[in-house]
């Protein structure tokens, strides 16, 4: 066995059913008692609801988190957690929410609990993304991880079927990645194994029942276990092209994760052969074969398959790689800018994956 190292983060999960129900008893926990309700424009109803679990025990609500952190927003919203002395943050919603519930976190020193209702898996990491002037900048800090994580499997009833693919992948793309991280380690990758089986086997299922409560659940388990791997080692090429299209050409995350992923997990190949054995072994019908496993698993998914469905331009292709090539993340293969921008127009046009890059 190689040598490793692991270092166990502590972070409070309450998971299950209703499981919202236990906030007041949380906060009392941290002793606090004013939170700052963070949301989106399009999920304040989720906010008012967390009100009405504290009655109305809260220092305010804000509503206006937004994809990839912008950081206007993030001083906007720290302005006012300080005209409304609070104490803390909860965040209710997807990454958007999550991140600027991070965002304000890092910059105040409140703690943050956080109440996923997608499967980002952001809730358990250290990692900030933010945008500013057209570019992403990640950063990571013990202090960025929230203090508590509610998982209540209900709230994730609402996510449509669409969202609950794509953000499902998403999820999926942290344990690929762990597999082969540089700081890898055994229990992180029988968390990647595992949280990829969860999601692997119930993304399907919700496909056709998006109210099944034992897939909702699974899927929600996975995508703890896989979030768990990202806040514990280092992303790679895949994580890089994502920031690099999203924070410049303002894509939607969990699409572009979707899309990215198995040409990003073929590109790296001939360098993870292990890590490969692994995933196929979690990818139903995969044959032994890691990226067929992940072209047939989108392709159950009926997801959209190409980044030009989302404005991406076809002229946006080799500035898109000139970035992914400039300051890379570390990668089991060398990045080099032929091959990723092969790898990156085969993602726009929507071709599946094929390990010849």
């Amino acid at each position: 066995m190689d040598a490793f190292e692991y270092v166990s983060h502590p972070v409070r999960v309450v998971f299950g059913s209703g499981t919202i129900q236990k906030l007041p008893e949380e906060l009392a926990k941290l002793k606090v008692s004013r939170p700052l309700v963070l949301s989106t424009p399009q999920q304040t109803e989720h906010a008012e609801h967390v009100k009405k679990v504290l009655e109305g025990r809260v220092a305010g609500l804000f509503g206006e988190a937004t994809m990839h952190t912008p950081t206007d927003v993030t001083e906007r919203a720290v302005e006012y957690a300080t005209s409304t002395n609070a104490d803390s943050v909860i965040s209710i919603g997807g990454g958007s929410t999550i991140g600027l519930g991070k965002a304000i976190s890092i910059r105040t020193g409140l703690c943050h609990i956080t109440i996923p209702t997608t499967y980002a898996g952001s809730e358990v990491t250290p990692i900030l993304g933010e945008t500013a002037n057209g570019r992403k900048e990640t950063r990571s800090d013990p202090k960025i991880r929230p203090s508590t994580v509610i998982y209540d499997v209900d709230y994730t009833f609402s996510l449509p079927v669409g969202l609950t693919a794509t953000s499902g992948v998403n999820a999926i793309a942290h344990a690929v990645e762990a597999l082969y991280a540089q700081n890898g380690n055994p229990i992180i990758s029988l968390l990647a194994q595992e949280g990829t089986r969860a999601l692997a086997t119930s993304l399907p299922e919700l496909i056709n029942n998006p109210k099944s409560k034992e897939a909702r659940s699974q899927a929600l388990y996975g995508a703890w276990l896989c979030g768990t791997c990202l806040g514990n080692v280092g992303m790679s090429l895949h994580h890089k092209l994502c920031h690099v299209l999203g924070g410049t050409f303002n894509l939607p995350h969990a699409e572009t994760h979707t899309i990215v992923l198995p040409h990003a997990l073929s590109y790296n190949a001939p360098r993870i052969p292990d890590a490969l054995t692994k995933l196929a072994e979690a990818l139903p019908e995969s044959d032994g074969d890691a990226v067929k496993g992940l072209n047939l698993l989108l392709g159950k998914l009926k997801v959209e398959r190409g980044l030009k469905a989302f404005g991406m331009k076809e002229e946006d292709i080799d500035k898109a790689a000139d970035i992914a090539v400039s300051n890379p993340y570390w990668n089991p293969r060398e990045v080099e800018r032929t091959a990723v921008r092969e790898l990156i127009r085969r993602a726009w046009a929507g071709e599946d994956a094929r390990s010849d890059l």
